[in-house]
């Protein structure tokens, strides 16, 4: 099992957790991203640069995930793709995607793209909160707690 982030996007504060959880439970964290990141010196980190593209990061992601791994990201079309690959999938605010709620979440995009083209102004996200952290970190751990692999002893 791995975890795969779609960097690029990705919340400071979340890489972080990422980067402490992957010494701590020793599982291996990929970002993935079309800029250059510096991450901590550790075996268990990776950050992978894409070339600038649209979808590039998405593609590469698709391409390293496996059944079981765990993919964190915000974007709705690449959760959809890794949960058709048998991924587990959550976004930075602590919310899981699923088979069941993707589709509809891929509908209301659509709907918006739609509203947008026609010049409504939509809005944007609400802003990140400590509590959207909090609500991530405690989905992670539980997240961990049932499919990381078994520290061994040395």
């Amino acid at each position: 099992m791995q975890v795969l982030v779609d960097a690029d996007a990705c919340p400071v504060v979340i890489k972080e957790m990422l980067y402490r959880a992957a010494q701590r439970v020793e599982v291996c964290v990929t970002l993935v991203a079309n800029k250059y990141m510096r991450t901590p010196p550790s075996r268990f980190i990776n950050a992978l640069q894409v070339p600038a593209g649209f979808d590039a990061a998405d593609d590469r992601i698709i391409e390293l995930l496996g059944s079981g791994d765990l993919v964190i990201t915000g974007d709705i079309p690449l959760a959809a793709a890794a949960l058709g690959k048998g991924a587990y999938v959550l976004d930075p605010r602590g919310i899981w995607f699923s088979r069941e709620n993707v589709q509809e979440r891929l509908t209301m995009r659509e709907v918006m793209d739609q509203l947008r083209g026609s010049g409504v102004d939509t809005g944007g996200p609400a802003p990140y909160t400590p509590q959207d952290g909090k609500a991530f970190a405690a989905q992670l751990d539980r997240f961990l707690a049932r499919h990381a692999p078994p520290r061994t002893l040395a």
